[in-house]
């Protein structure tokens, strides 16, 4: 395509009118705000569907963006739409991408299942400014039709699906997993420098045997990277794009080819290794990869979680909790006791984790509601998937700059409680017998005693055989391969 980006107008953003004006679809006319790009299919979604406060995604109208974007290159190189028409699509689209047109993509997200209005708004806005870019009058719909120019080879059917997906990688790849990763080293750096330091175990909540808190932090790392590695495994659904299967995935009005030039068209301008899905009636009727792919940011919540609540559970205290972990103090704790600290970070975190497995479960149950040839529970899906990579990724920016970097343990209480577990008497086992190991240790506590006395007094063992078997650091496998 030759670009001739002389015949655009250098016009700035933005419509300087008062009042409305008038525009039109196939139903008739409806007026809109004259200062609005968009046209009269988003202004009729505006008064019928104005449900809650929940507007789309503006990262998926940035993604529906690259679609359009792509479908005018690929329309162009094959001769379909004049290249005059492309150069201004292309503009509105790179200024859609860019974020410059957020305040004239309004709709609610509970609209019409397919995000068919969301495909028309993207349409109306970028054929308005082209327009505007081309010196022709805005609602005109001349030189760019909406659907004639800007929809040219696609459906809300296929392309919703694939702006979903363009969507959701590049929330993973530019937002969740960097800070995820981020969190996740933080706490490996931590587990690394604790790594000597033992402290007791607990299993059931109650004392077990010890291990170190390098250990025990490095069960933390391990989770998270597991669960990102699982997010990465399921970007390759992802990637794989509804683009040229049009209304029901037989590529009807789109050219032979469409489908192919697209993937590679929109892998050149992402950067991302799309390519066009083996079978467009799955792509349409299904959203399993959107599915699979929030099953996963789930699976990162609940280790999310697990490490939050660990974390504010051995900070409990300071004094008459479990008190081994010294949380940041960033703000104060109550408005009626003096001196109060909580672990606020980690109660954020748990809160938000639960806000994700939500959004989980009702990602699930309208995944399983493709009826036919589509799944018409899509802005629900894909408003879910962005709200829960946002939480989740400021989430754990927050969590790793506020409590985990700064967190310090309390080294007198963890090695006072080391002393006093009963649970030490399990390397005892081998020496006297599990039984006699059991009666020391219930003897111990209702006496209020300590291991040693009693097992010493009753003649079990001798000083020096005790002193030898209960040695803590003895205790701990042999650092990450033995714990």
């Amino acid at each position: 395509m030759t670009r001739s980006k002389d015949t655009l107008r250098d016009v700035p953003i933005g419509i300087d009118a008062k009042g409305h004006r008038e525009e039109f679809d196939s139903m008739g006319t409806v007026e809109v705000p004259a200062d609005r790009y968009w046209g009269a299919q988003t202004q009729r979604s505006l008064l019928h569907f104005s449900i809650g406060d929940d507007r789309m995604p503006k990262r998926l109208y940035h993604a529906y963006g690259y679609v359009k974007k792509a479908a005018a290159m690929v329309n162009a190189r094959a001769g379909r739409l004049d290249p005059i028409k492309a150069e201004a699509i292309i503009r509105a689209a790179d200024e859609t991408i860019a974020g410059q047109l957020d305040e004239h993509y309004p709709l609610f997200v509970w609209q019409t299942g397919s995000g068919t209005q969301s495909n028309m708004n993207v349409n109306e806005v970028i054929s308005n400014r082209a327009i505007q870019l081309l010196g022709g009058r805005l609602g005109s719909q001349s030189p760019v039709h909406p659907n004639d120019d800007v929809n040219m080879g696609q459906s809300s059917n296929d392309t919703f699906p694939t702006a979903m997906h363009i969507a959701t990688v590049l929330e993973l790849d530019e937002l969740l997993l960097p800070r995820a990763k981020a969190l996740a080293s933080a706490i490996a750096e931590k587990s690394r420098e604790w790594m000597d330091v033992v402290k007791t175990g607990r299993t059931h909540l109650q004392d077990a045997v010890p291990l170190t808190v390098g250990q025990e932090w490095s069960g933390y790392a391990s989770q998270l990277f597991d669960a990102i590695e699982r997010i990465e495994l399921t970007r390759s659904g992802l990637y794989q794009l509804a683009a040229g299967g049009t209304a029901v995935g037989t590529g009807l009005n789109a050219p032979e080819g469409f489908s192919a030039a697209m993937a590679s068209t929109l892998a050149w301008l992402t950067n991302k290794p799309f390519v066009t899905a083996p079978n467009k009636f799955a792509a349409l009727g299904s959203l399993d990869a959107m599915v699979a792919a929030m099953a996963s940011i789930r699976g990162l919540a609940v280790a999310l979680m697990k490490i939050a609540n660990d974390m504010r559970w051995l900070a409990s205290g300071p004094r008459c909790g479990l008190g081994e972990l010294v949380l940041p103090k960033n703000e104060p704790g109550s408005s009626i006791m003096p001196g109060k600290v909580n672990p606020t970070q980690c109660e954020a975190m748990v809160m938000v984790c639960i806000q994700v497995i939500g959004q989980d479960n009702a990602t699930a149950f309208a995944g399983s509601q493709g009826n036919l040839e589509l799944n018409a529970m899509r802005p629900l899906i894909i408003n879910n998937a962005i709200r829960a990579v946002r939480l989740l990724a400021d989430a754990c920016d927050k969590m790793r700059r506020f409590s985990v970097e700064g967190t310090s343990l309390n080294r007198a209480k963890i090695d006072a409680m080391v002393s006093q577990s009963l649970e030490l008497v399990t390397a005892l086992s081998p020496v006297i017998g599990y039984d006699r190991a059991a009666a020391i240790a219930e003897r111990a506590e209702k006496e209020g005693t300590t291991l040693r006395e009693v097992a010493i007094r009753t003649g079990v063992i001798d000083a020096k055989t005790y002193d030898r078997v209960i040695d803590p650091r003895k205790m701990i496998g042999h650092g990450l391969a033995g714990a």
